[in-house]
């Protein structure tokens, strides 16, 4: 007779030769306990099974082997086996269950974090994500594993092709039903937003801490909080001051957020709140974003000066903008010079600053160019909308509801308001 692991390499072969993939799940999900039971056979089960043709069922051992406890795990091949299985695997197969296959790069991430090794995660899951993505469009839960590696490897563009594509569906494995389904979607906007503002692209950075903050909640996470410091300082970086939160926005928010926020909700109100909170900001870890945040306001003071004097000296430039001096004045302007942020000269002999005109009449073919990429974004934009507003049409959930409601509009007949007055 033979051994529960027996049955189970049996049932994947037999099973996947028929193309019954969703029986396999069945039997998969039946067979955990078999898989944990033989963990020191399971390298012998992976040698029965080929990646190609039992993709699931190689999955769910992979999946059986790394999650054994500590001891147990010989993690020496764990990074070459997950690259061959991601790299091989049959697609159609593995997104019947997508549930295990996130999980599998969730614990490759974890792997590569605990051995501070990140960077070699990236690839692989890039990979990983668009084999399981049913349009580009689509988020994952394994996005947010891929924007982590990213933060932490310090490689952040690899990230962008998936952070710069606005998501109009969920995958199933990352529709908030649950504790860890939510926690990956907050997380990639949470870290989306770390990258964005870490490549100094602030306006994308609000809208994805806007979006952790904003998701319907009843009960408040470590997550939401941290992303809500974060929105207050950029917020307050890019508009000099903090924008209130959308009218959607769950009450959980302000009830429980706000108060633990004090700090950050200061800067807009206390002029030495740097000073008063500075070991918040720094246990928080938002020391630099606050320095950055001075550096923008003494940027901003600049500019307003450019609107008011032709000339000035470096000496009255360092007094107005409250800076140490005529030559912290000086960097400050040639900084802002060369990111094109004002158009100016400074005259070393005497010391004078002589704002200019902005040079850009906007009809070089570049500034055409970037017309045309607005124009082509808002015609896509228009699309999705228009695409999203039929499914919600022909969605059976909404259409009972339409109805239900329409129903409730309706006036009484004369047989039901007949009766209602004889009670």
């Amino acid at each position: 007779m033979a051994s529960p692991l027996e049955q189970f390499v049996n049932n994947v072969r037999t099973t996947s030769a028929s193309g019954s993939y969703r029986e396999l799940c069945d039997i998969i999900g039946k067979s955990d306990e078999v898989l944990q039971r033989n963990g020191a056979h399971l390298n012998t089960v992976l040698e029965t099974l080929d990646i190609q043709q039992h993709s699931l069922g190689v999955l769910a051992v992979l999946v059986a082997k790394f999650s054994l406890p500590q001891g147990d795990i010989d993690k020496s091949t764990m990074y070459q086996q997950i690259h061959e299985f991601i790299t091989n695997c049959n697609g159609e197969q593995v997104r019947f269950s997508p549930d295990l296959y996130a999980d599998l790069c969730h614990l490759l991430t974890d792997h590569l974090v605990e051995i501070k090794q990140p960077i070699r995660g990236i690839e692989i899951l890039k990979r990983a994500i668009r084999k399981i993505q049913l349009f580009d469009s689509q988020l994952t839960s394994i996005h947010a594993d891929l924007c982590q590696l990213c933060l932490l490897s310090k490689c952040m563009k690899p990230a962008l092709e998936f952070l710069d594509t606005d998501v109009t569906g969920i995958g199933t494995e990352a529709k908030l039903g649950g504790n860890s389904d939510s926690k990956h979607f907050l997380l990639y906007y949470y870290y989306g937003g770390m990258i964005y503002t870490a490549l100094k692209n602030y306006d994308r950075a609000l809208y994805f801490f806007e979006v952790v903050v904003t998701v319907p909640a009843i009960v408040v996470s470590h997550i939401m909080l941290e992303a809500y410091k974060k929105y207050l300082l950029i917020s307050y970086l890019l508009h000099r001051k903090i924008l209130p939160m959308p009218k959607y926005t769950s009450q959980v928010v302000y009830r429980f957020l706000k108060p633990l926020s004090v700090a950050y909700h200061e800067i807009a109100t206390t002029p030495h709140a740097t000073i008063k909170n500075r070991e918040t900001y720094v246990r928080d870890k938002n020391m630099g974003l606050v320095y950055q945040l001075l550096n923008a306001g003494y940027k901003k003071s600049i500019q307003r000066l450019t609107k008011t004097f032709i000339t000035l000296s470096l000496s009255d430039v360092a007094s107005r903008v409250q800076l140490s001096g005529p030559a912290d004045a000086e960097s400050y302007i040639l900084n802002m010079i060369e990111e094109g942020e004002i158009y100016a000269m400074i005259n070393q002999k005497d010391g004078m600053v002589v704002f200019l005109d902005s040079p850009e009449k906007y009809a070089s073919p570049e500034t055409l160019s970037i017309l045309e990429q607005q124009m082509a974004a808002c015609t896509k934009l228009h699309q999705y909308i228009q695409e999203m507003d039929e499914q919600i049409q022909i969605n059976p959930q909404y259409v009972k509801k339409s109805v239900g409601s329409h129903d409730e509009d309706m006036p009484a007949t004369s047989q039901n308001a007949k009766s209602s007055f004889t009670i």
